[in-house]
Order: C-alpha cells, then sequence, then structure tokens
C-alpha cells in the first residue's frame, strides 16, 4: 500500500504538532495533499477509472476548506503550510 502508518506518523511528525496528534490541519492538509499527488498519477495512467476521479475531487475539497479554515484562524499558519506544501506558484 502507498500510505502505511509510518508514512502517516512521518507527515503528523513533521506538519503537525506531534506525530499522536492526527487532529492537526497542517498534518491532515499535508496528509491530503500527498494523497491528491498519488491520486492524480493514477489517473494520468488509468483515464476512464472514474471512482478514483471522483475520490479525487472529494479530497481536494477538504483540503480547500482546511485551508479556508485555517486562513480565517491564524494566516501565519497557512502562508507557512502553503509554503512548506509548495501548493501555490
Amino acid at each position: 500500500m502507498y500510505l502505511t502508518a509510518e508514512k502517516k506518523r512521518e507527515f503528523f511528525k513533521k506538519y503537525g504538532k506531534s506525530a499522536e496528534d492526527t487532529g492537526s490541519t497542517e498534518g491532515q492538509i499535508a496528509l491530503f495533499s500527498f494523497r491528491i499527488a498519488h491520486l492524480t498519477e493514477h489517473l494520468k495512467n488509468n483515464p476512464k477509472d472514474f471512482s478514483t476521479q471522483r475520490a479525487l475531487v472529494t479530497l481536494v475539497g477538504k483540503r480547500r476548506r482546511l485551508l479556508n479554515y485555517l486562513k480565517d484562524r491564524d494566516i501565519n499558519r497557512y502562508r507557512e503550510i502553503i509554503k512548506s506544501l509548495k501548493l501555490r506558484k
């Protein structure tokens, strides 16, 4: 599997408050970004996989809502996560 428990812990340790804090907004955004990148690569090879396409759209929406929440709550944390994940040009 492409996303193991160790990989998840790494994301939350790097972007969140700790490895066990799976509810941190930054950690969830980082995890969604990784999953979005993986599904995008899958869809490049399998363009007719519509269930994966739907899952990708759902993940993008979830990440967008979390980013909006973070931008409303703390603009500095928002800018930091955008910069570290290179989500904007």
